[in-house]
Protein backbone atom coordinates (compact mmCIF):
# COMPACT_ATOMS: atom_id res chain seq x y z
CA UNK A 1 0.00 0.00 0.00
CA UNK A 2 1.63 2.99 -0.86
CA UNK A 3 2.18 5.50 1.88
CA UNK A 4 -0.54 9.20 0.89
CA UNK A 5 0.94 12.25 -0.29
CA UNK A 6 2.44 14.75 2.16
CA UNK A 7 0.26 18.25 1.41
CA UNK A 8 2.38 20.87 -0.47
CA UNK A 9 2.39 22.99 2.60
CA UNK A 10 5.00 19.83 4.46
CA UNK A 11 6.17 18.96 1.30
CA UNK A 12 7.75 23.13 0.89
CA UNK A 13 8.54 22.88 4.93
CA UNK A 14 10.64 19.83 4.26
CA UNK A 15 12.75 21.14 0.97
CA UNK A 16 12.64 24.41 1.31
CA UNK A 17 16.06 26.44 2.28
CA UNK A 18 15.03 27.84 5.80
CA UNK A 19 15.76 31.55 6.27
CA UNK A 20 18.42 32.51 8.96
CA UNK A 21 18.16 35.19 11.19
CA UNK A 22 21.01 36.05 13.13
CA UNK A 23 21.02 38.09 16.32
CA UNK A 24 23.64 40.23 15.84
CA UNK A 25 23.90 42.02 19.47
CA UNK A 26 22.82 39.29 21.11
CA UNK A 27 26.18 37.06 19.81
CA UNK A 28 28.61 40.25 20.12
CA UNK A 29 27.77 40.52 24.04
CA UNK A 30 28.29 36.86 24.49
CA UNK A 31 31.41 36.47 22.09
CA UNK A 32 32.60 39.17 24.22
CA UNK A 33 32.21 37.49 27.60
CA UNK A 34 32.77 34.12 26.95
CA UNK A 35 35.40 34.04 24.69
CA UNK A 36 39.23 35.15 25.66
CA UNK A 37 39.98 38.56 25.27
CA UNK A 38 42.36 39.40 21.83
CA UNK A 39 43.90 41.95 20.79
CA UNK A 40 46.73 43.33 17.83
CA UNK A 41 50.28 44.70 18.24
CA UNK A 42 48.75 47.63 18.64
CA UNK A 43 46.28 46.46 21.23
CA UNK A 44 43.19 46.29 19.55
CA UNK A 45 40.96 44.65 20.82
CA UNK A 46 39.21 42.23 18.51
CA UNK A 47 37.65 38.64 20.84
CA UNK A 48 34.26 39.82 19.98
CA UNK A 49 34.39 40.23 16.49
CA UNK A 50 36.40 37.24 15.94
CA UNK A 51 33.52 35.55 17.92
CA UNK A 52 31.04 36.84 16.06
CA UNK A 53 32.29 36.31 12.55
CA UNK A 54 33.77 32.46 13.31
CA UNK A 55 30.10 31.81 14.11
CA UNK A 56 28.53 33.65 11.16
CA UNK A 57 31.01 31.11 8.84
CA UNK A 58 29.71 28.45 11.11
CA UNK A 59 26.09 28.76 10.11
CA UNK A 60 27.02 29.43 6.58
CA UNK A 61 28.25 25.85 6.24
CA UNK A 62 25.54 24.92 8.08
CA UNK A 63 22.79 26.52 5.76
CA UNK A 64 24.74 26.99 2.78
CA UNK A 65 21.67 27.35 0.54
CA UNK A 66 19.57 29.48 3.07
CA UNK A 67 19.13 33.35 2.71
CA UNK A 68 20.67 35.02 5.92
CA UNK A 69 20.49 38.52 7.58
CA UNK A 70 22.14 39.36 10.39
CA UNK A 71 20.49 42.21 12.52
CA UNK A 72 22.07 44.51 15.55
CA UNK A 73 20.13 47.05 18.11
CA UNK A 74 20.17 50.11 16.80
CA UNK A 75 21.61 53.38 19.01
CA UNK A 76 19.20 55.26 21.08
CA UNK A 77 16.36 54.18 22.94
CA UNK A 78 13.22 52.57 21.99
CA UNK A 79 8.91 52.01 22.20
CA UNK A 80 10.23 50.40 24.99
CA UNK A 81 11.89 52.88 27.53
CA UNK A 82 8.72 55.10 27.11
CA UNK A 83 6.67 52.53 28.51
CA UNK A 84 8.48 51.67 31.15
CA UNK A 85 11.70 54.42 32.04
CA UNK A 86 13.86 51.87 34.23
CA UNK A 87 13.74 49.14 31.64
CA UNK A 88 17.14 48.24 30.88
CA UNK A 89 17.89 50.64 33.31
CA UNK A 90 20.06 47.86 35.16
CA UNK A 91 22.63 46.95 32.61
CA UNK A 92 26.08 48.67 33.03
CA UNK A 93 27.22 50.33 30.14
CA UNK A 94 29.22 49.09 27.37
CA UNK A 95 32.60 48.08 28.25
CA UNK A 96 35.24 50.16 25.96
CA UNK A 97 36.68 47.44 24.84
CA UNK A 98 33.99 46.60 23.30
CA UNK A 99 32.67 49.49 21.98
CA UNK A 100 35.79 50.05 19.80
CA UNK A 101 34.72 46.81 18.22
CA UNK A 102 31.31 47.51 17.20
CA UNK A 103 31.70 49.47 13.76
CA UNK A 104 34.26 47.06 12.77
CA UNK A 105 32.12 44.23 13.50
CA UNK A 106 29.23 45.98 11.26
CA UNK A 107 31.76 46.77 8.63
CA UNK A 108 33.03 42.83 8.48
CA UNK A 109 29.54 41.84 7.94
CA UNK A 110 28.43 43.99 5.32
CA UNK A 111 31.88 42.90 3.56
CA UNK A 112 31.08 39.72 3.89
CA UNK A 113 27.88 40.20 1.89
CA UNK A 114 25.16 39.25 4.69
CA UNK A 115 22.12 41.81 4.52
CA UNK A 116 22.51 43.89 7.35
CA UNK A 117 19.46 45.85 9.53
CA UNK A 118 19.62 48.34 12.08
CA UNK A 119 16.22 49.98 12.79
CA UNK A 120 15.67 52.99 14.96
CA UNK A 121 13.25 52.47 18.01
CA UNK A 122 13.29 49.07 18.06
CA UNK A 123 15.45 46.20 18.97
CA UNK A 124 17.00 43.01 16.95
CA UNK A 125 14.65 41.18 18.19
CA UNK A 126 11.45 43.03 17.07
CA UNK A 127 13.34 42.96 13.60
CA UNK A 128 14.21 39.21 14.10
CA UNK A 129 9.77 38.94 15.08
CA UNK A 130 8.72 40.31 12.28
CA UNK A 131 10.98 38.49 9.48
CA UNK A 132 10.25 35.34 11.09
CA UNK A 133 6.37 35.72 11.18
CA UNK A 134 5.98 37.71 7.79
CA UNK A 135 8.44 34.28 6.41
CA UNK A 136 5.94 32.13 8.17
CA UNK A 137 3.29 33.21 6.51
CA UNK A 138 4.60 32.81 3.24
CA UNK A 139 5.45 29.22 4.08
CA UNK A 140 8.71 29.06 4.64
CA UNK A 141 11.20 28.02 7.43
CA UNK A 142 12.85 30.07 9.55
CA UNK A 143 15.83 28.94 11.79
CA UNK A 144 16.88 32.65 14.27
CA UNK A 145 20.09 32.07 15.97
CA UNK A 146 20.48 33.77 19.38
CA UNK A 147 21.50 32.87 22.85
CA UNK A 148 18.10 35.36 24.25
CA UNK A 149 15.55 33.25 25.70
CA UNK A 150 12.66 35.70 24.79
CA UNK A 151 12.91 34.86 21.41
CA UNK A 152 11.12 31.45 22.44
CA UNK A 153 7.92 33.10 21.97
CA UNK A 154 8.26 33.27 18.04
CA UNK A 155 9.07 29.71 17.87
CA UNK A 156 5.98 27.35 16.05
CA UNK A 157 5.71 24.78 13.19
CA UNK A 158 8.01 27.37 11.28
CA UNK A 159 10.33 28.76 13.48
CA UNK A 160 12.91 27.74 15.27
CA UNK A 161 15.70 28.81 17.48
CA UNK A 162 19.31 27.53 17.43
CA UNK A 163 22.52 28.46 19.93
CA UNK A 164 25.42 28.84 17.68
CA UNK A 165 27.52 29.24 20.68
CA UNK A 166 25.84 25.92 22.28
CA UNK A 167 25.08 24.21 19.34
CA UNK A 168 21.56 23.41 21.00
CA UNK A 169 18.35 23.86 19.02
CA UNK A 170 14.71 24.76 20.15
CA UNK A 171 11.45 23.80 18.46
CA UNK A 172 8.26 23.86 20.10
CA UNK A 173 8.35 20.55 22.39
CA UNK A 174 12.13 22.17 23.12
CA UNK A 175 10.73 24.87 24.84
CA UNK A 176 7.97 23.21 26.94
CA UNK A 177 10.82 21.55 28.06
CA UNK A 178 13.06 23.96 28.96
CA UNK A 179 10.71 26.08 30.03
CA UNK A 180 7.48 24.36 31.71
CA UNK A 181 5.10 26.27 29.20
CA UNK A 182 5.06 26.57 25.22
CA UNK A 183 6.01 29.11 22.85
CA UNK A 184 2.64 30.55 23.17
CA UNK A 185 2.82 31.47 27.09
CA UNK A 186 6.58 32.40 27.16
CA UNK A 187 5.20 36.14 27.25
CA UNK A 188 2.99 35.82 30.26
CA UNK A 189 5.71 33.47 31.79
CA UNK A 190 7.89 36.70 31.76
CA UNK A 191 5.05 38.88 32.74
CA UNK A 192 4.77 37.07 36.00
CA UNK A 193 8.82 36.54 36.84
CA UNK A 194 9.97 39.52 35.38
CA UNK A 195 13.38 39.55 33.46
CA UNK A 196 16.43 40.63 35.69
CA UNK A 197 18.47 41.30 32.49
CA UNK A 198 16.02 43.63 30.72
CA UNK A 199 14.75 44.75 34.46
CA UNK A 200 11.66 43.92 33.58
CA UNK A 201 9.48 44.13 36.47
CA UNK A 202 7.42 40.96 36.87
CA UNK A 203 5.43 40.11 39.57
CA UNK A 204 7.19 40.33 42.96
CA UNK A 205 8.11 36.69 44.59
CA UNK A 206 6.89 34.99 41.53
CA UNK A 207 9.65 32.64 40.29
CA UNK A 208 9.94 30.74 37.23
CA UNK A 209 7.82 27.20 39.02
CA UNK A 210 5.59 29.58 40.42
CA UNK A 211 4.90 31.32 37.35
CA UNK A 212 4.38 27.90 35.52
CA UNK A 213 2.42 26.39 38.60
CA UNK A 214 0.25 29.72 37.94
CA UNK A 215 -0.12 29.17 33.86
CA UNK A 216 -0.46 25.30 33.87
CA UNK A 217 -3.14 25.40 36.44
CA UNK A 218 -5.21 28.46 35.28
CA UNK A 219 -4.82 26.37 31.97
CA UNK A 220 -4.22 30.32 30.07
CA UNK A 221 -2.35 33.32 30.07
CA UNK A 222 -2.30 36.05 32.21
CA UNK A 223 -5.38 37.24 30.92
CA UNK A 224 -7.42 34.14 31.92
CA UNK A 225 -5.29 34.19 35.20
CA UNK A 226 -6.39 37.45 36.27
CA UNK A 227 -10.06 36.50 35.25
CA UNK A 228 -9.82 33.31 37.56
CA UNK A 229 -7.47 34.49 40.47
CA UNK A 230 -10.67 32.75 43.07
CA UNK A 231 -9.04 29.51 41.82
CA UNK A 232 -5.01 30.65 42.65
CA UNK A 233 -6.15 29.43 46.02
CA UNK A 234 -6.72 25.78 45.10
CA UNK A 235 -3.84 25.34 43.03
CA UNK A 236 -0.62 23.19 44.08
CA UNK A 237 1.17 25.78 44.41
CA UNK A 238 3.94 26.65 47.44
CA UNK A 239 2.16 29.81 48.74
CA UNK A 240 -1.37 29.46 46.76
CA UNK A 241 -3.46 30.98 49.56
CA UNK A 242 -1.80 34.67 49.84
CA UNK A 243 -0.54 34.81 46.28
CA UNK A 244 -4.50 36.03 44.60
CA UNK A 245 -3.82 39.25 46.96
CA UNK A 246 -0.22 39.50 45.62
CA UNK A 247 -1.24 39.12 41.83
CA UNK A 248 -4.07 41.41 42.34
CA UNK A 249 -1.33 44.40 44.27
CA UNK A 250 0.65 44.17 41.12
CA UNK A 251 -1.97 43.48 38.60
CA UNK A 252 -1.19 46.59 36.70
CA UNK A 253 2.64 45.89 36.79
CA UNK A 254 2.22 42.40 35.31
CA UNK A 255 0.58 43.62 32.27
CA UNK A 256 3.16 46.20 31.48
CA UNK A 257 5.79 43.58 32.26
CA UNK A 258 3.77 41.30 29.42
CA UNK A 259 3.86 44.28 26.94
CA UNK A 260 7.37 45.17 27.35
CA UNK A 261 8.35 41.05 27.42
CA UNK A 262 6.24 40.97 23.47
CA UNK A 263 8.56 41.00 20.67
CA UNK A 264 6.60 43.31 17.90
CA UNK A 265 6.07 41.31 14.48
CA UNK A 266 4.87 44.12 12.70
CA UNK A 267 7.81 46.67 12.63
CA UNK A 268 8.21 48.44 8.92
CA UNK A 269 11.16 47.82 7.36
CA UNK A 270 12.81 49.03 4.23
CA UNK A 271 13.42 45.32 2.76
CA UNK A 272 11.79 42.34 1.56
CA UNK A 273 12.08 38.97 2.50
CA UNK A 274 12.82 37.89 -1.00
CA UNK A 275 15.94 40.93 -0.95
CA UNK A 276 17.17 39.20 2.19
CA UNK A 277 19.98 37.00 0.05
CA UNK A 278 24.06 37.07 0.64
CA UNK A 279 25.77 38.84 -1.85
CA UNK A 280 29.34 38.51 -2.65
CA UNK A 281 31.78 39.33 -0.70
CA UNK A 282 33.98 42.42 -0.92
CA UNK A 283 37.03 40.84 -0.88
CA UNK A 284 39.04 43.86 -1.24
CA UNK A 285 37.20 45.52 2.17
CA UNK A 286 37.82 42.53 3.91
CA UNK A 287 41.52 42.67 3.69
CA UNK A 288 41.80 45.91 4.79
CA UNK A 289 39.25 45.06 7.67
CA UNK A 290 41.33 42.37 8.58
CA UNK A 291 44.55 43.85 7.91
CA UNK A 292 43.32 46.24 10.74
CA UNK A 293 42.23 43.07 12.70
CA UNK A 294 45.61 41.42 12.33
CA UNK A 295 43.09 38.33 11.12
CA UNK A 296 46.23 36.71 9.17
CA UNK A 297 44.34 33.36 8.76
CA UNK A 298 41.72 34.57 7.20
CA UNK A 299 43.25 36.78 4.94
CA UNK A 300 45.24 33.84 3.43
CA UNK A 301 41.50 32.29 2.59
CA UNK A 302 40.87 35.57 1.21
CA UNK A 303 43.71 35.36 -1.19
CA UNK A 304 42.64 31.88 -2.03
CA UNK A 305 39.32 32.42 -2.10
CA UNK A 306 40.15 35.49 -5.07
CA UNK A 307 42.94 33.54 -7.13
CA UNK A 308 40.07 30.77 -7.72
CA UNK A 309 37.85 33.78 -8.59
CA UNK A 310 40.58 35.45 -11.18
CA UNK A 311 41.40 37.92 -8.70
CA UNK A 312 44.78 39.10 -7.10
CA UNK A 313 44.57 40.44 -3.69
CA UNK A 314 47.70 41.92 -1.46
CA UNK A 315 47.49 43.30 1.75
CA UNK A 316 49.88 45.78 2.75
CA UNK A 317 52.09 44.53 6.02
CA UNK A 318 51.44 46.82 8.57
CA UNK A 319 55.23 49.03 9.88
CA UNK A 320 55.67 47.58 13.26
CA UNK A 321 57.58 50.66 14.96
CA UNK A 322 61.00 49.88 16.59
CA UNK A 323 60.23 50.47 20.35
CA UNK A 324 63.31 49.94 22.90
CA UNK A 325 62.26 47.12 24.95
CA UNK A 326 61.36 48.59 28.53
CA UNK A 327 61.81 45.87 31.19
CA UNK A 328 62.60 46.12 34.84
CA UNK A 329 62.95 44.43 37.85
CA UNK A 330 61.33 46.00 40.73
CA UNK A 331 63.33 46.39 43.99
CA UNK A 332 62.45 49.84 45.10
CA UNK A 333 59.58 51.19 46.57
CA UNK A 334 59.18 53.88 44.09
CA UNK A 335 59.32 51.43 40.66
CA UNK A 336 56.65 48.75 42.34
CA UNK A 337 53.96 52.45 43.17
CA UNK A 338 54.42 54.01 39.58
CA UNK A 339 53.51 49.80 38.47
CA UNK A 340 50.83 49.29 40.52
CA UNK A 341 49.28 52.76 38.75
CA UNK A 342 50.04 51.04 35.86
CA UNK A 343 48.03 48.08 36.22
CA UNK A 344 44.95 49.55 38.10
CA UNK A 345 44.64 51.76 34.62
CA UNK A 346 45.35 48.88 32.06
CA UNK A 347 42.51 47.17 30.90
CA UNK A 348 43.49 43.92 31.01
CA UNK A 349 47.67 42.64 32.00
CA UNK A 350 49.74 39.29 31.73
CA UNK A 351 50.92 38.13 34.97
CA UNK A 352 53.47 34.92 35.75
CA UNK A 353 54.23 33.42 39.35
CA UNK A 354 57.52 32.38 40.35
CA UNK A 355 57.78 29.75 43.16
CA UNK A 356 60.46 27.04 44.15
CA UNK A 357 58.74 24.08 43.72
CA UNK A 358 55.67 22.44 41.20
CA UNK A 359 53.49 21.42 44.09
CA UNK A 360 50.79 24.50 44.54
CA UNK A 361 50.34 23.41 47.95
CA UNK A 362 53.85 23.45 49.25
CA UNK A 363 55.65 25.82 47.17
CA UNK A 364 56.59 29.35 48.01
CA UNK A 365 56.38 32.53 46.24
CA UNK A 366 59.20 33.25 44.68
CA UNK A 367 58.35 36.49 42.83
CA UNK A 368 55.13 38.01 40.16
CA UNK A 369 56.10 39.05 36.56
CA UNK A 370 53.73 41.84 34.75
CA UNK A 371 53.33 42.80 31.22
CA UNK A 372 50.68 45.38 29.89
CA UNK A 373 52.11 45.59 26.98
CA UNK A 374 54.60 44.18 24.07
CA UNK A 375 57.93 44.89 25.13
CA UNK A 376 56.77 46.73 28.65
CA UNK A 377 57.13 44.11 31.70
CA UNK A 378 58.41 44.23 35.28
CA UNK A 379 59.19 41.46 37.97
CA UNK A 380 59.12 41.64 41.20
CA UNK A 381 61.41 39.37 43.13
CA UNK A 382 60.05 38.77 46.67
CA UNK A 383 61.70 36.18 48.56
CA UNK A 384 64.25 34.93 46.49
CA UNK A 385 67.73 33.36 48.36
CA UNK A 386 71.28 32.94 46.70
CA UNK A 387 74.73 34.96 47.23
CA UNK A 388 74.72 38.41 46.66
CA UNK A 389 71.15 38.10 46.21
CA UNK A 390 70.01 42.28 46.20
CA UNK A 391 67.78 43.92 49.22
CA UNK A 392 63.81 43.25 47.46
CA UNK A 393 60.89 44.56 48.87
CA UNK A 394 59.18 43.23 51.29
CA UNK A 395 56.83 40.36 50.50
CA UNK A 396 53.63 40.92 52.52
CA UNK A 397 53.68 45.15 51.90
CA UNK A 398 54.07 43.76 48.37
CA UNK A 399 51.33 41.35 48.22
CA UNK A 400 48.76 43.62 50.40
CA UNK A 401 49.25 46.10 47.95
CA UNK A 402 48.32 43.56 45.31
CA UNK A 403 45.60 41.79 46.84
CA UNK A 404 42.65 44.06 45.75
CA UNK A 405 43.59 44.22 41.70
CA UNK A 406 44.21 40.08 41.93
CA UNK A 407 40.98 39.27 43.45
CA UNK A 408 39.12 41.93 41.39
CA UNK A 409 37.03 39.84 39.12
CA UNK A 410 36.29 43.21 36.30
CA UNK A 411 39.91 43.22 35.98
CA UNK A 412 40.84 41.08 32.96
CA UNK A 413 44.04 39.09 33.43
CA UNK A 414 46.23 37.06 30.93
CA UNK A 415 47.76 34.16 32.72
CA UNK A 416 50.11 31.06 32.32
CA UNK A 417 49.29 28.36 34.04
CA UNK A 418 46.42 30.01 35.87
CA UNK A 419 45.28 27.01 37.79
CA UNK A 420 48.97 26.69 39.74
CA UNK A 421 48.77 30.22 40.59
CA UNK A 422 45.19 30.42 41.92
CA UNK A 423 46.19 27.62 44.35
CA UNK A 424 49.54 28.58 44.83
CA UNK A 425 48.42 32.51 45.54
CA UNK A 426 45.86 30.71 47.58
CA UNK A 427 48.02 28.88 50.19
CA UNK A 428 50.40 32.71 50.57
CA UNK A 429 50.11 33.73 53.94
CA UNK A 430 50.40 37.21 54.29
CA UNK A 431 51.73 38.53 58.14
CA UNK A 432 51.50 35.00 58.73
CA UNK A 433 48.06 34.35 58.74
CA UNK A 434 47.18 31.57 55.86
CA UNK A 435 43.97 32.90 55.90
CA UNK A 436 44.95 36.28 54.09
CA UNK A 437 46.11 34.50 51.15
CA UNK A 438 45.05 35.94 47.58
CA UNK A 439 41.90 35.03 46.05
CA UNK A 440 42.98 35.17 42.49
CA UNK A 441 39.74 36.30 39.76
CA UNK A 442 39.33 37.43 36.80
CA UNK A 443 41.66 35.15 34.60
CA UNK A 444 40.37 35.17 31.27
CA UNK A 445 43.19 33.65 29.19
CA UNK A 446 45.91 30.81 29.89
CA UNK A 447 48.51 30.38 27.11
CA UNK A 448 48.76 26.97 28.80
CA UNK A 449 45.60 25.53 27.81
CA UNK A 450 45.70 27.76 24.62
CA UNK A 451 48.69 25.82 23.70
CA UNK A 452 46.51 22.61 23.88
CA UNK A 453 44.08 23.96 21.15
CA UNK A 454 46.40 25.21 18.79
Amino acid sequence: MLAPTPPKRLILLMTQAPLVLVDGSSYLYRAFHALPPLATSKGLPTGAVKGVLNMLKSLRRQYPDSPLAVVFDAKGGTFRDALYNDYKANRPSMPDDLRVQVDLLHACVKGMGYPFLCVEGVEADDVIGTLARSSAAADRPVVISTGDKDMAQLVDGHITLVNTMTGSVMDVAGVKEKFGVGPEHIIDYLALMGDKVDNIPGVPGVGEKTAVGLLVGIGGGIKELYENLDKVASLPIRGAKTLAAKLEEHREMAFLSYELATIKIDVPLDIELDQLHCGEPDRGTLMELYAELEFKSWIEDLQRDAKRAGQELTVEEPTVEAREAAYEVILQQGQFDAWLKKLQAAPLFAFVTQSNGTDAQRAQLVGLSFAIQTHEAAYIPLTHSYMGVPQQLDRDTVLKALKPLLEDPDKTKVGQHAKFAINLLANCAIDGDQAQGIDLQGVRFDTILESYVL
